[in-house]
């Protein structure tokens, strides 16, 4: 089997941002709650059969204990916010399994299912659905990937590198040196993508990096004063990669049968109404007959 893992934030912003906005009969914008749930019945009806989707239920996380300029949404269209605890609903009627993250991020979620489902051996790929560079970290070989759906980008271990000049490993590493303008953290003054990779392909690790950069043997320009930069910034360095690190035990299923769908829930007909999105309802109700069909009994 194959499992999806969704990004239902990203899903969320993306269709937001890309359909025109659409309000419901009570005057509330369900334009992008609507499309998240239209593109997940689309997944199905190309194949796929356990899905979760994790949410960010509140933007604010642990994180933000930790980094005062951590993300935290403040800049959020109101339009957009007001749709979160919706399409958390709408999927969850649509018979979804969905992971709402309150103390952690949805990305947690992300990281956490896929260690989850790799360790089964009946998953034969996890598709990590999400461009979001922070995945990459999640990465195994040809079998744990990030599948980039508006795009149709499929990443494995191979691209990561190809994309980054570090294994997944190294990822949170090279965050926290180049920084993440998404999370709200700054990175090592100095560092750019280049000379991160280039340093980190050769070290791993920021606490492997020599601290004089004439040990460095590197073909990095300014090595010297990278050095230093880097030591002087070590601690904030060290937090950043705990910023980018994604913890891989947030609450999410104990296993893989539990993301089986098996059809929506009886109350689908109301919240497409709220959706008004009449033709979700016929859509679910034909993939529930396929599936009771291929699996007879």
């Amino acid at each position: 089997m194959q499992v999806h893992l969704i990004d239902g934030t990203y899903e969320l912003f993306r269709h937001f941002y890309g359909v025109p906005a659409a309000k419901n009969a009570g005057g509330h914008e369900v334009g992008a709650a609507r499309g998240v749930v239209s593109s997940m019945l689309g997944l199905l009806e190309s194949g796929a059969t356990h899905v979760a989707v994790a949410t960010d239920r509140v933007i604010e996380s642990f994180r933000n204990d930790l980094w005062p300029g951590y993300k935290d949404g403040a800049d959020i269209d109101p339009a957009l916010y007001g749709q979160f605890p919706l399409v958390e609903e709408a999927l969850a009627s649509a018979g979804f399994v969905v992971w709402p993250m309150v103390e952690h991020e949805a990305d947690d979620a992300l990281a956490s299912g896929a260690a989850m489902a790799a360790a089964d051996p009946c998953v034969e790929r996890v598709l990590i659905c999400t461009p979001d560079k922070d995945l990459s970290q999640c990465v195994e070989g040809d079998r744990v990937v990030q599948f980039d759906r508006r795009q149709r980008l499929m990443r494995d271990e191979a691209g990561v590198i190809e994309k980054f000049g570090v294994g997944p490993a190294a990822i949170p590493d090279w965050l926290a040196l180049v920084g993440d303008s998404a999370d709200g953290f700054p990175g090592i003054k100095g560092f750019g993508a280049k000379t991160a990779a280039a340093v980190l392909s050769r070290y791993g690790h920021i606490e492997d990096i020599p601290p004089d950069g004439n040990d460095w043997d590197v073909p990095v320009r300014g090595a010297a004063r990278l050095a230093e930069t880097l030591r002087k910034g070590l601690e904030d360095a060290l937090l950043f990669r705990r910023l980018a690190t994604l913890v891989r035990d947030a609450p999410v299923a104990a296993n893989v049968d539990e993301l089986l769908w098996s059809g929506p829930r009886d109350d689908f007909d109301l919240v497409a109404t709220v959706l008004d999105a009449p033709d979700l309802v016929p859509r679910a109700r034909r993939l529930t007959a396929a599936r009771r069909v291929s699996r007879p009994g």
